[in-house]
């Protein structure tokens, strides 16, 4: 009886090679996608906090040291939940007495600032008495001091800033108040873009006197709803990122 010839194996890459082959490249896509997946998250985390992401930037050494009081404010400013709670410290800290111009004491400036909760973040409210003549949107060589205060926050976060201009009620034509508040919004943005601020953060509002923070029945109330408010947003949406 004949010997079966032994069957010849095909020419080629050994079976066994192949499925080792595919084994190596499903591996390596798995830890690429793990190590992705990391990344991903922690930059989704940066995003989602802004002061986060500005005081990553910031040089504690050396030359470009940032100002103990500036830090101290950011870190306030930085947790809604709080910063409200201490908003006689951050008017205490963003404008001590060293700081103000001659014509400005410490009792002129509590009277015509404030800090107002928003849904947004925290809004620095400076009356019309401290920025500007009555009737104009030129800042006041006293506003403009008192403005480079807050640019040097600003200067050490990337949330973004809304710059918004309020009227009162009074007057002939209300209906002045709405381009009359919006120049006084912009000088407020040309200024913190003269000092070099990036413009792509920042967006201004005019409401006129859509948005009173006082009764206009009070010469006191209408003072306090002439204003500029400056609101830096530390409540970013999630929705913004994704």
């Amino acid at each position: 009886m004949a010997r079966k010839k032994k069957q010849e194996e095909p020419e080629g890459i050994p079976a066994w090679l192949v499925t080792f082959s595919d084994l190596v490249t499903l591996l390596l896509t798995f830890f690429v996608l793990i190590l992705s997946m990391s990344s991903m998250d922690k930059t989704l985390l940066v995003e989602i906090n802004p002061f986060d992401r500005g005081l990553g930037v910031i040089n504690y050494h050396g030359s470009g040291r940032v100002p103990q009081r500036i830090k101290l404010i950011v870190d306030l400013v930085s947790d809604p939940k709080t910063a409200f709670e201490q908003r006689d410290r951050i008017k205490d800290l963003l404008f001590p007495e060293d700081v103000l111009p001659p014509d400005i004491d410490m009792s002129t400036l509590d009277r015509n600032l404030r800090i107002l909760q928003k849904p947004e973040g925290l809004a620095i409210a400076l009356t019309n008495d401290l920025v500007f003549k009555p009737g104009s949107y030129t800042l006041t060589p006293s506003a403009k001091q008192l403005l480079s205060q807050i640019v040097l926050m600003l200067q050490y976060t990337s949330a973004d800033t809304n710059i918004s201009g309020h009227a009162d009620n009074t007057g002939r034509n209300t209906a002045a108040n709405y381009p009359l508040s919006g120049k006084r919004a912009m000088s407020v943005l040309e200024y913190f873009l003269s000092q070099g601020l990036k413009p792509e953060r920042f967006s201004i509002s005019g409401y006129g006197a859509d948005k009173p923070i006082e009764s206009n029945a009070t010469e006191y109330g209408r003072a306090q709803n002439r204003r500029v408010e400056i609101l830096i947003k530390t409540t970013q949406r999630l929705g913004r990122y994704v």
